[in-house]
């Protein structure tokens, strides 16, 4: 299965945000399930500074195929716009999976 793991900035995203955009824009896209988690982020500004910022990380396990890539950055560009990121991280991968 193709592994996709979604990084977003949530400095000024709360709980009942993140739990709102979760069931409004990423549930009804993958309904099989996800797993969400907390983190904390670090980057390089485009002035040169280091900003941190709490982050939410979402790992979502699906079929390897331009739907799926659609409905994906589909909810990277809800994210953006709802809360004003300027990205979010996507990083992509295959793994073996079994349940």
């Amino acid at each position: 299965m193709a592994r996709t793991e979604l990084l977003f900035g949530a400095g000024h995203v709360g709980d009942v945000q993140w739990k709102a955009f979760l069931s409004r824009e990423v549930t009804p896209r993958f309904p099989d399930g996800l797993t969400a988690f907390d983190g904390t982020g670090q980057w390089k500004t485009p002035n040169g500074k280091i900003a941190k910022e709490p982050s939410r990380i979402l790992l979502l396990w699906h079929k390897p195929d331009a739907d799926d890539d659609a409905r994906i950055d589909a909810i990277r560009d809800a994210y953006k716009k709802q809360f004003r990121q300027l990205s979010v991280m996507r990083v992509d991968g295959m793994d073996c999976v079994s349940f």
